[in-house]
């Protein structure tokens, strides 16, 4: 990765820990903000979900002495430093990087820590997208005190190779794009200020678009499925 800038350079290891989960919930709140807003960072995420995706599939699975966790963790994150341990540009840099990836997938496989977050208790706004066949149905619910949007996508998958966009699509204005739904089945979307005014009955789409989502700011690929937003 030489010749990139400073930035690029930092962009490209905060997708990474985003992908690992490693960033802190207000990290990973900030980041989130910036895939909804920079198609080149949902690029860069995009490319480290696959690699990790892929990572392990020659891998065959071997279950370890319940020793093994204590072990690695206490070499990953030795005391005192593990409640303020350094992030992977400080302790390995980028080119450091995909091989300690690589060390702690080959010691926990596909179950890489995923966080989970849950839907809010009193929406301001639901939605119910989905296919008119049924493939496809995610769950959206607005929390209005975050400003963000709960989705559990409870039927269907992301295709292979393929990303699947979400869009806000307000009376007769153009759809406006949200984000890139996760591989894992609920994804949270922070939904910028001066979007939230439209929720109030407009209408979620989802496209099907290649890697990174839409090039052109709007739906390239076939809406695949929609669901009116309505007050909870």
């Amino acid at each position: 990765m030489s010749g990139q800038s400073p930035d690029r350079d930092e962009d490209i290891v905060l997708a990474g820990e985003y992908a690992l989960n490693l960033l802190s919930e207000d990290e990973a709140a900030a980041f989130e903000a910036r895939l909804a807003a920079e198609p080149e960072l949902r690029t860069l995420y995009a490319a480290w979900a696959e690699d990790f995706a892929t990572m392990t599939d020659a891998v065959v699975p071997v279950t370890p002495p319940p020793s093994v966790l204590s072990r690695v963790e206490g070499r990953i994150f030795p005391e005192p430093a593990r409640p303020a341990r350094p992030g992977l540009l400080e302790r390995f840099g980028l080119a450091g990087l995909a091989a300690a990836v690589l060390a702690v997938a080959l010691f926990f496989g596909a179950d890489l820590a995923v966080r989970a977050p849950t839907s809010p208790a009193e929406p301001a706004y639901t939605a119910q997208i989905a296919a008119e066949d049924g493939s496809l149905v995610v769950a959206a619910a607005y929390d209005a005190e975050t400003e963000r949007l709960f989705l559990d996508r409870r039927e269907g998958a992301v295709p292979a190779g393929r990303a699947l966009e979400l869009w806000l699509i307000a009376g007769e204005a153009a759809p406006v794009s949200l984000g890139l739904l996760s591989d894992d089945p609920v994804t949270v979307v922070n939904v910028a200020e001066d979007l939230q005014g439209a929720l109030a009955g407009g209408v979620l789409a989802i496209s099907d678009e290649p890697p990174g989502g839409s090039p052109t700011g709007a739906p390239t690929g076939p809406v695949v499925a929609t669901g009116p937003i309505t007050d909870a």
